[in-house]
């Protein structure tokens, strides 16, 4: 048997970047000479499937790292216990525990969009989102040992440790004031950045997996090489070494969130948009082709001059995303990367054009494009985005293209629809 470690951490969604990234650093953490080991109880998010595959493993699981030649495998196991995360019993107990110091979060961007009577199935102990489920989960900590407990959003918004805040104590304000007073403060928030390419695993995967490391593994991950992970907040009960094992812990991370949302973030939708578009099924083949190619490029030289970064950091930043991006033995889809645009975009593309304004610069050449190949997408049968119905019976109806680039400027951002010069850009590449 595996000697595994205590139980000090939970997470809440068991998806393939989670065991790609916040587990492989823990497991890097708890195999360092002197370092306190620390075991995750993972919760899943709608299903239980991840939990049953897992659990029938012992929680064990291979994290195959793909390179452009080789693949390179590690056994992962600093995942200690899987359970449902719809289950009330199981993350009320994980998060009601003393002995837990942190949770872990990958909500996503429409994670955080909840019901107006999420605060009534909270109070009823049938919370039907991931945010109630951690507010429900606080409750019970609060009702048994009150203990601190920090909370660390890994998620792929800017400020998300703030968000994360925000939007719990808004749903325990309206569940209970004296819980939201004392998560207030009690409860920490920390702001990260991740950063890890992983693509969905296939059946291939699986049997490549199981051949290459000699036993049925049914839940691998599969992942490129290159990882970044960047932390700002306290740890009142202690978090493992990640700081050892390769993050990176700093007073601020939002440069870094920038930069990673405005160069990898925006260069993956751009890509999945206009690929798509083309014709193309992966990042890889995307790249391949000279007018996506080129359209990258022009979203970074968009991006560049409001990033607080020097010209060199910017090279050897998108230097390295050439690298990742088409390194064709990660099998990133594009499909994948397209869905839920109206929450992406705006982090993504409306932020550089506001902080392109506030510095009195231009358009730049990328914005348009962007915006006309994810009008393009809307109207295909690939869409996967509940947030952007309204708009696209709007765009049905539009009778011309300046009228539709400009309905999906508002959809986006009031002020940019009155720019007409943008809307006539947009429109042009409509």
């Amino acid at each position: 048997m595996i000697e595994r470690a205590p139980i000090r951490a939970a997470h809440l969604g068991l998806g393939a970047f989670f065991r790609a990234h916040q587990a492989w650093y823990t497991q890097l953490a708890n195999q360092l000479d002197g370092a306190e080991p620390w075991g995750i109880w993972a919760l899943t998010g709608r299903t239980p499937t991840a939990a049953e595959v897992l659990s029938a493993q012992d929680c064990r699981y291979t994290l195959l790292e793909r390179g452009p030649e080789h693949d390179l495998p590690a056994e992962i196991t600093s995942v200690v216990r899987a359970s449902d995360g719809t289950d009330p019993e199981r993350y009320r107990t994980a998060l009601g525990d003393e002995n837990v110091a942190l949770v872990t979060t990958t909500i996503t961007e429409k994670g955080y969009l909840v019901g107006d009577d999420e605060h009534e199935a909270v109070r009823a102990g049938r919370p039907t989102s991931a945010l109630g489920r951690l507010v429900d989960g606080l409750r019970v900590r609060h009702r048994t040992n009150q203990q601190s407990l920090a909370v660390v959003p890994c998620d792929n918004l800017t400020a998300n440790g703030e968000l994360s805040r925000r939007s719990v104590l808004d749903l325990a304000e309206r569940v209970d004031q004296g819980l939201a007073e004392w998560i207030d403060d009690k409860i920490s928030f920390a702001s990260t950045m991740v950063d890890r390419i992983t693509p969905a695993t296939t059946a291939e995967d699986i049997a490549d997996v199981a051949a290459l490391v000699g036993w049925a593994d049914r839940a691998p991950v599969i992942t490129e090489p290159f990882s970044e992970w960047v932390i700002a907040g306290d740890f009142p009960l202690g978090r493992p070494a990640w700081d050892r094992a390769g993050a990176r812990i700093v007073d601020d991370v939002e440069p870094y969130e920038q930069r990673k949302l405005w160069l990898l973030n925006g260069g993956h939708s751009m890509l999945a948009y206009l690929g798509l578009a083309r014709g193309h099924q992966t990042i890889a083949e995307a790249m391949e082709d000279q007018v996506c190619l080129e359209t990258l490029r022009q979203v970074w030289t968009d991006a560049a001059p409001v990033l607080p970064f020097s010209s060199d950091e910017i090279d050897e930043a998108t230097d390295a995303l050439v690298d990742r991006f088409t390194n064709a033995r990660i099998q990133h889809r594009l499909a994948q990367i397209a869905g839920d645009g109206s929450q992406k975009l705006p982090v993504r593309f409306v932020a550089v054009q506001q902080a392109r304004r506030a510095k009195g610069l231009g358009i730049g050449a990328a914005f348009p494009t962007v915006v006309a190949a994810w009008v393009t997408h809307l109207g295909t049968g690939e869409v996967n985005d509940s947030q952007a119905e309204q708009l696209r019976r709007e765009l049905d109806e539009a009778p011309d293209s300046r009228k539709r680039a400009r309905a999906t400027l508002a959809f986006l951002d009031e002020e940019l629809a009155g720019d007409d010069d943008l809307v006539a850009e947009v429109a042009a590449g409509l």
